[in-house]
C-alpha cells in the first residue's frame, strides 16, 4: 500500500479519508454525518488503525536511525530500512491528511486560503 496525495480529491465535506485502500488502490472514504460525536463502528475501527499506524511510524523511524547510525550496514538493509520508512511515511501522511480535512476551517484560514489562489 502507498498513499498517492494527488489521488486524493481536496477537501470533501462530511467524507473522511479511511487509513486503508480499495481496489485497485483507490482511497476509501466513509461518510461522517454522526451529530453526536461517538462515530459510528467503521469510524472507531478508523481511528485504531491510525493510532497503529502513527505507533508503527515512530518504531520505523528509530530502525532506520539504527540502520543509518551503522557504519556496517550494507545496501540491503539500507533499502529495507528505506522501503519500511517510505511505507510508514505515506500512512502517517494519510492521517494526516484525513485529520486535517475534518479540522474546522476557521475564518482566518479561509481567507488565507482565498489569497493564495
Amino acid at each position: 500500500m502507498s498513499y498517492d496525495r494527488d489521488a486524493v480529491p481536496a477537501n470533501l465535506p462530511g467524507l473522511r479519508l479511511l487509513p486503508w485502500e480499495g481496489e485497485g488502490g483507490k482511497p476509501c472514504f466513509l461518510s461522517a454525518d454522526r451529530t453526536d460525536g461517538t462515530g459510528g463502528v467503521l469510524s472507531r475501527l478508523a481511528d485504531e488503525i491510525e493510532a497503529e499506524q502513527l505507533c508503527d511510524g515512530a518504531e520505523v523511524l528509530k530502525g532506520a536511525v539504527a540502520v543509518l547510525d551503522d557504519g556496517k550496514a550494507g545496501e540491503h538493509a539500507l533499502r529495507l530500512a528505506l522501503r519500511a520508512t517510505a511505507q510508514a511515511f505515506g500512512n502517517v501522511l494519510r492521517v494526516a491528511d484525513s485529520r486535517g480535512a475534518r479540522l474546522p476551517v476557521t475564518e482566518c484560514a479561509h481567507e488565507a486560503d482565498l489569497r493564495r489562489g
